[in-house]
């Protein structure tokens, strides 16, 4: 391809909005170009990388058995309210109506298309297992997109579906897709973080995510110094930091040495600093906020898990997922409940891990006025002992604790000496705590430290969740109606892109790697006329029929401009041909890795063979 021909309308200047790499050079290189806030146009040149993401992913989905298919962007919005998703996705999802009044919705996600789809043709086990994926266009009203194509309104994503007889079936797909998601990033040149992950509005059990390096990260992970643990701070673990012990009252229990629980006056104290300095021990030294119980109190929407013998819950409402009457326990939806929430002074609830161990929707703090309504007490003087109105969870470190200090369930009260499973007891006990560095590794022990990084890609098991409410079913061997299990793999291909270009940058621009680079070398004549000219052809023409992309700076540009142009566009080798090289006995072009700082000269006869055999190589080393 002649540059004179293609349309690269390089930029000198950084868009004023561009401030992370990916985007200031994705917009200098002619890559993309800004249509609305969070809406981008790809251009030739980015269009091309965009291709080479696709296809990667291409390649892999079909050597693992996943099935291509096409399915609309714009979908019914009846599926939607059918799954129950209708309402709980929320602003983000862009709704419409057609001209009849039809509900429709610009698929944010696609399970809900992909299992109606599949509901409509599943009929027997001999299906099963069935994976289907698509790379199609998806829209999420953000309210601040940002970083361009690495957070816009609309995107490309690559979804699969599979759907399972069993567990044991769901798991090997399951494998095979971390398989193929490790070989795409691969060939892509990234360097991705595997963490474990929670499953979030997603729903299911299992759940991993590829993570990216990211300054402007949205995810905050944790990982090991000394293994190879590593999660997203939403689903992290971490070894306990205190003596738990197996059940209440058990023989050799600290809380038989310890004195009787105590009311305390604390006028006017609140917060846990507020009683640290508030309280003193008997050497006069102030309490530690280990010494503490906090009590939250949380309001939880659409919660999954029966509530029937929970304390305080005995007349909520309850209702199954389609809205009926339950017909069973294990079916009940509660659409609002409210819980007790205790944990050790000096941690933090992650309300992550709170939501699904409630098989919540959401999980948000109680109003003050619920909080007064609930436990008769202001904010701050909650505790769970002698608390019977809620339901009280526990997080684990709670039940190290044997000579605490927490509410007494009345404004300028405090207990001290209060200790589990004598005094009080829990509902629920949970791994509830946000883990943070310094914490130790649930695995080895080591020391924990954070990153933040940005998310390519997911993978779930999703389990019944859209099987069940959207009445997906087969028959058996024997003729039995059951119903299959689902995973959901997705990978953002502009944010793979994007985070490409962020590991692969120089103060002078892009540096591909030679899988996603828009052309494999760059060849430019210092003066596109006489023997330049018949060279840069014949070169040109010789690389193209050894499946080598190649673009020719035809221009009448300055060298300098030449150059500069080659280093932001990023292309992985640079020839360079002038009349010196060529007025000698055996003409010489110079080549350039953009890499590296050095160039070489070489023959002009063996430069395509050469290059044919180094592009190949380095193909054939990123596809290992």
């Amino acid at each position: 391809m002649n540059y004179s021909s293609t349309f690269i309308p390089t930029l000198r200047e950084v868009p004023a909005d561009a401030v992370i790499a990916s985007h200031r050079l994705m917009f200098r290189a002619g890559m993309l170009r800004k249509l609305a806030n969070g809406l981008f146009a790809y251009l030739p040149l980015g269009f091309r990388s965009f291709r080479k993401v696709e296809r990667i992913i291409r390649e892999e989905m079909d050597a693992i058995g996943a099935l291509e298919i096409k399915p609309t962007v714009v979908v019914p919005g009846e599926i939607w309210k059918e799954s129950g998703r209708w309402d709980a996705m929320g602003d983000e999802m862009l709704r419409a109506k057609n001209r009849l009044g039809g509900d429709f919705v610009i698929s944010p996600t696609a399970e809900e298309a992909f299992t109606a789809i599949v509901r409509d043709e599943l009929s027997s086990y001999r299906q099963l297992p069935l994976t289907l994926y698509q790379i199609n266009t998806k829209y999420r009203d953000e309210i601040r997109p940002r970083y361009g194509v690495m957070r816009g309104r609309e995107f490309v994503m690559k979804d699969a579906y599979s759907w399972n007889r069993d567990e044991e079936s769901l798991d090997k797909v399951y494998r095979a897709m971390g398989g193929a998601y490790r070989r795409i990033f691969k060939r892509c040149g990234l360097t991705v973080i595997s963490v474990k992950a929670d499953s979030g509005a997603m729903g299911g059990s299992g759940s991993e995510e590829f993570m990216v390096e990211s300054e402007i990260g949205d995810n905050t992970l944790i990982l090991c110094k000394c293994c190879d643990y590593a999660a997203n701070v939403e689903k992290a673990g971490c070894k306990p930091d205190f003596s738990p012990r197996p059940s209440p009252g058990f023989a050799g229990s600290a809380a038989a040495e310890t004195p009787p629980y105590e009311k305390i006056d604390t006028p006017e104290v609140k917060t846990i600093e507020e009683l640290c300095a508030f309280i003193k021990n008997s050497d006069g030294s102030s309490a530690g906020t280990r010494e503490f119980i906090k009590t939250l109190i949380y309001r939880a929407l659409n919660v999954e898990i029966d509530l029937s013998a929970a304390p305080g819950c005995a007349k909520l409402e309850r209702k199954n997922p389609a809205g009926e009457a339950p017909q069973s326990k294990g079916a009940a939806v509660y659409p609002e409940a409210f819980f007790a929430v205790a944990i050790r002074g000096d941690l933090d609830v992650n309300e992550v891990k709170l939501a699904a161990a409630l098989k919540a929707g959401e999980v948000g703090l109680a109003s003050d006025s619920d909080v007064v309504r609930l436990t008769g007490a202001p904010v701050g003087f909650a505790g769970p002992v002698g608390l019977v109105s809620l339901p009280v969870i526990l997080d684990h470190s709670v039940t190290g604790m044997s000579d605490a200090i927490t509410g007494a369930l009345a404004k300028d009260l405090h207990y001290r000496h209060v200790a589990y499973g004598r005094d009080f007891e829990g509902w629920m006990i949970e791994d509830l705590r946000t883990v943070k560095a310094g914490d130790r590794c649930p695995l080895c022990g080591g020391e924990l430290y954070e990153k933040k990084g940005n998310e390519l890609g997911h993978i779930f098991k999703l389990g019944y969740k859209y099987t069940r409410s959207m009445n997906v079913s087969y028959l058996d061997e024997n003729g039995k109606t059951c119903i299959p299990t689902m995973g959901s793999y997705g990978i953002g291909l502009d944010r793979t892109l994007a985070s490409v270009i962020e590991e692969h940058h120089d103060d002078s621009g892009i540096v591909w790697p030679v899988s996603l680079a828009p052309y494999h070398v760059i060849i430019i004549p210092v003066k596109y006329d006489g023997a330049a000219k018949a060279a840069s052809d014949k070169l040109t023409a010789e690389l193209e029929r050894a499946g080598i992309e190649v673009l020719l700076d035809d221009r009448g540009e300055r060298p300098g401009v030449k150059f500069n142009d080659a280093d932001l566009l990023g292309i992985p080798w640079r020839v360079v041909i002038g009349d010196k090289g060529l007025s000698q006995s055996s003409p010489q072009v110079e080549l350039k890795r953009r890499s590296e700082k050095e160039n070489r000269m070489i023959a002009l006869d063996k430069a395509a063979a050469e290059l044919a055999g180094k592009i190949k190589e380095e193909l054939a080393e990123l596809d290992g």
